[in-house]
């Protein structure tokens, strides 16, 4: 047979298979295929730029039933998700699925998009405020999904969690596609949560409000992922990045439980030279990363990084030598970003190289402690940071579950007794962290190892810390606040709690008012 420029060439050559003639330079543009689903390749000289969300719809195959993803990383400031569906909303299409790493105070316009039918599914890490509210009554026709950060990327890497569109909002974005979160008037630093999305959605569409001419560097996220890119005139407030409690505690209870952590942290022998470390955002959790700078100086240790979602606290280990590197997968603040932006030392990961338990090596397994928070611990050591005590959905595991499994010490820190209620029972309402990967519970009345840990009791005994049984621990709570009455739920599954692995570990159900 003869190819387009009059080559004869045979149908099949021997060590090589079956031939496909040359038909000409962009004959075979827009044969590309993700999933199953064509997609138009970008032709030399085409633009991907598009003017609005309502011309990228015009673009895109809209179907009831479909999944569209948002990431996180500007937090209670995120715009997006919300211009997002109300545009779809607008458009008629219903039983959405929203896979969202994080949902925020922000979305609470979803509320109403549950109640009509236009949103049917929530799946996402952490979700607070009115939507986690409206999940908790029932107003969404399916239960959400609950994942972790490292899990939302390996159920999308899988295939367990398919995306027709993502959504990425881009704080500086080219005409071509390539994305930084560390330019713009809405810079937010790492998006590591959206690269699984970038690289397996069906379509990706980058939302910017800095659009720049080509190339954008440093590039996060690069154009062979990017099939449009639209411009709004503001993609989020980065004030609202700073949602939440990302300041350390002032509480003298809090610093109390802080310096007895540390002091758990030093006994263990981890405080060596190269160790890693992480801690949550939390007041109390942050004490423990400022306790934890005293001890390191002192022994005059320099560890190999400090990871998670990075907030200023942890850049200024960084800056003052006590760490070699920062891993980030989101910045919690804005000198975060300003960090991430000008110091090769301060590196992103993606959510997949962060935790995902199924690629070759995640961040969290080289991780030697943890400072970890809790809503109710049990007596088997499971940890609940997804409900609250009234039952309702209040935030989900995001890392928690990850670093647990990952890092040699995993400590929680926190009061014996939140709002007048003992934080340890006998079961928790919700089981996010299982006990098996939950080393030490500190509170300001004592400390309570998990039995599995006898090399930390000896160690921890052999330092004259104040070391409990978590029965002693509960018993003490229950003296002072009594028992408290279970919480009565309905048979109605609002949410399924999915562990690390994908497997179901938990599920919330409806609270009986």
């Amino acid at each position: 047979m003869k190819n387009s420029v009059g080559r004869e060439i045979p149908d099949y050559i021997e060590g090589y298979g079956k031939v496909k003639p040359f038909e000409g330079a962009f004959a075979n543009y827009g044969l590309r295929e993700k999933a199953g689903v064509k997609i138009k390749s970008v032709k030399p000289g085409e633009d991907k730029v598009l003017n609005s969300i309502d011309e990228v719809l015009d673009k895109i195959e809209l179907k009831d039933g479909m999944t569209v993803s948002f990431h996180h990383h500007l937090r209670n400031g995120d715009f997006v998700l919300n211009n997002v569906i109300y545009a779809l909303a607008k458009r008629g299409i219903k039983d959405i699925t929203v896979a969202a790493s994080s949902i925020f105070p922000i979305h609470e316009p979803l509320v109403e998009h549950m109640k009509n039918g236009v949103v049917t599914q929530i799946i996402a890490d952490y979700i607070s405020g009115p939507v986690a509210e409206a999940i908790s009554k029932g107003y969404s026709k399916k239960p959400s999904i609950m994942m972790t950060h490292g899990g939302r990327p390996r159920a999308i890497e899988s295939g367990d969690l398919h995306i027709d569109v993502a959504f990425i909002g881009a704080p500086t974005a080219d005409t071509y596609g390539n994305i930084n979160g560390v330019y713009g008037k809405s810079a937010c630093g790492s998006l590591g949560y959206a690269i699984a999305d970038a690289q397996y959605a069906d379509t990706v569409v980058a939302v910017t409000d800095n659009l720049v001419p080509y190339p954008a560097c440093p590039i996060e996220i690069s154009q062979e992922y990017v099939d449009y890119v639209v411009k709004m005139d503001s993609i989020g407030n980065p004030e609202g990045i700073v949602s939440g409690t990302t300041r350390i505690t002032k509480d003298p209870v809090g610093l109390k439980i802080a310096k007895m952590a540390s002091k758990v942290i030093e006994a263990s022998g981890l405080v060596k030279e190269g160790m890693s470390f992480q801690t949550g955002a939390g007041g109390t959790s942050l004490a423990v990363a400022m306790e934890l700078k005293d001890i390191m100086k002192k022994k005059e240790v320099t560890g190999s990084f400090a990871a998670g979602g990075i907030t200023g606290y942890i850049v200024d280990m960084l800056q003052e030598g006590l760490f070699r590197n920062i891993f980030d997968v989101q910045c919690f603040d804005l000198k975060a970003v300003e960090s991430y932006r000008d110091n090769p030392k301060h590196q992103t990961m993606s959510g997949s190289m962060y935790g995902n338990p199924h690629n070759r090596g995640s961040v969290v397994n080289n991780l030697d402690v943890m400072i970890l928070g809790a809503t109710e611990i049990d007596t088997d050591f499971n940890v609940n940071v997804t409900t609250g005590s009234d039952g309702m959905i209040m935030g989900g595991s995001g890392g928690h579950s990850d670093t647990a499994a990952g890092a040699k010490l995993a400590i929680v820190v926190t009061n014996l007794i939140k709002g007048r209620l003992p934080i340890i029972k006998d079961k928790v309402t919700t089981v996010t962290t299982p006990g098996e990967s939950i080393d030490v519970v500190v509170t300001d009345r004592g400390i309570a190892v998990n039995p599995k840990r006898e090399d930390l009791i000896e160690k921890l005994k052999k330092a004259n810390l104040p070391v409990m049984t978590i029965e002693e621990l509960k018993e003490t709570a229950e003296k002072m606040t009594g028992k408290p009455e279970a919480i009565k739920t309905s048979d109605e599954i609002v949410a399924v709690v999915e562990y690390r692995d994908g497997t179901v570990i938990d599920v919330v159900r409806k609270v009986i008012s």
